[in-house]
């Protein structure tokens, strides 16, 4: 391996650091991004039950807002549950936003790493086909060894870039649909979170006409 790395001369250094990166954003993103500790089983109907009991004191809701990014959305909803169904909605929506922008990152980095890996490897074939052909310029194509070498950093370099391109771009979009599917997940919790306050009875008395139950002064 540290011949190979040699061969490929100073153009491996980026690409060595670009997979160290890689691996390390993979490794933390699996971490992060598993699925009890985004959508912790039953949490959503935990909560509908509150709802439903009317347990929503201020101390349940900041707790939930700080378990996980689905108690997050559905404490955003809480906060506003006494709104009309639309303003409850934007709330949610907003809230997913930035749920679904932090569950995002280092994403854009991972990609970028994606494609910037196999132009980091052009580049380094570009460079040993220009000490290739400089080495032919001064002693001609009779030195085997400076020609072998120049094509050896050539394919070297080039290998390298798709190795580290190849599974970012895999785990880019591997996580990026793993998001998607918490997105929709989220917003089913959610709705069926609104649908349990709607249906929840109200605590206001009702009253009936006074006119109709009062006795008259001069019964």
């Amino acid at each position: 391996m540290l011949e190979l790395v040699k061969a490929g001369g100073w153009p491996m250094i980026p690409l060595l650091l670009l997979a160290v990166l890689a691996l390390a954003i993979i490794v933390e993103r699996f971490w992060t991004l598993r699925r009890k500790e985004v959508l912790p089983p039953g949490l959503g109907q935990e909560v509908r039950n509150w709802a439903t009991r009317g347990q929503l004191e201020p101390a349940h809701i900041e707790s939930l807002r700080r378990t996980s990014p689905l108690g997050e959305v559905l404490a955003a909803a809480l906060d506003v549950r006494n709104r009309p169904r639309e303003q409850i909605r934007e709330r949610i929506e907003d809230t997913g936003r930035h749920v679904v922008h932090r569950m995002e990152k280092f994403l854009n980095t991972l990609g970028s790493i994606a494609s910037a890996g196999p132009l980091l490897g052009l580049l380094g074939t570009v460079v040993g086909m220009i000490q290739m052909f400089l080495g032919i310029l001064d002693s001609g194509v009779g030195d085997v060894n400076q020609l072998a070498g120049g094509i050896g950093k050539a394919l070297v370099c080039a290998a390298t870039g798709m190795i580290v391109a190849i599974p970012a771009l895999m785990f880019y979009r591997y996580f990026r649909g793993r998001i998607s599917g918490y997105v929709i997940e989220m917003e089913k919790e959610a709705t069926a979170l609104v649908d349990a306050l709607e249906a929840r009875p109200s605590r206001a008395p009702v009253r009936g006409p006074v006119a109709a139950t009062a006795v008259p002064a001069n019964a």
